[in-house]
């Protein structure tokens, strides 16, 4: 029942989630933060049991982290990044799948935009996109995207269509998502723009 949805825009990346930690009939948490920080300048949403969210989006961050330690510091670019976790999914698939999927979303001086997204699931497959949703919220968002979304928007411009995305889940949704932690990728790194429920507060 997770919502992960990402747009890009004209200098970065927006990446949106629920915060809701739920199985069968039980709600556990309405504060966790499933956008998992891979680098100063990238992160990626993830939906799925919260055993394989919290394991995938360790291990990917800290392989991310490991590369640059051994490498001089070289960074991976968000492509990289995107591959590597697409791989890891794939390898996964004949020896103890992880059942999430993810929306990646990442700062490259070098990308034409700046921002790229890629959308990925638990198969493997990995597509780049300049708007993405996972979960059952794509039945309700990706129309707004696509009718929104334009060619060389601003940061508020892309945080306007993550909101509609929200107002649309809290009319129309059965299920009752009541708080969304949405993070900023630019030029300046990875920060949270807003959140219903601090992650921090245990």
């Amino acid at each position: 029942m997770d919502t992960v949805f990402g747009v890009s825009y004209e200098g970065g990346v927006i990446l949106a989630t629920d915060q809701v930690n739920a199985r069968s009939i039980l709600t556990y948490q309405h504060n966790l933060d499933k956008i998992a920080e891979l680098s100063s300048h990238s992160a990626m949403g993830v939906s799925g049991p919260n055993c394989d969210l919290v394991r995938f989006s360790e291990y990917v961050s800290k392989n991310i982290e490991l590369y640059e330690l051994s490498n001089d510091g070289t960074k991976l670019s968000t492509h990289a990044q995107a591959n590597f976790c697409r791989g890891e999914l794939a390898k996964a698939l004949r020896k103890g799948p992880f059942q999430v999927n993810v929306i990646l979303g990442g700062y490259d001086e070098k990308e034409p935009t700046g921002g790229s997204l890629y959308v990925m699931d638990y198969l493997g497959s990995c597509m780049k996109a300049k708007f993405g949703a996972q979960g059952y919220a794509s039945n309700f968002t990706l129309s707004i995207m696509d009718r929104d979304w334009d060619e060389g928007m601003t940061e508020d411009q892309a945080v306007k269509i993550v909101e509609k995305c929200i107002r649309e889940l809290k009319m129309r949704f059965l299920i009752n998502q009541s708080n969304f932690i949405i993070k900023v990728i630019d030029k300046e790194g990875v920060r949270t723009l807003k959140f219903g429920a601090d992650p921090a507060d245990n």
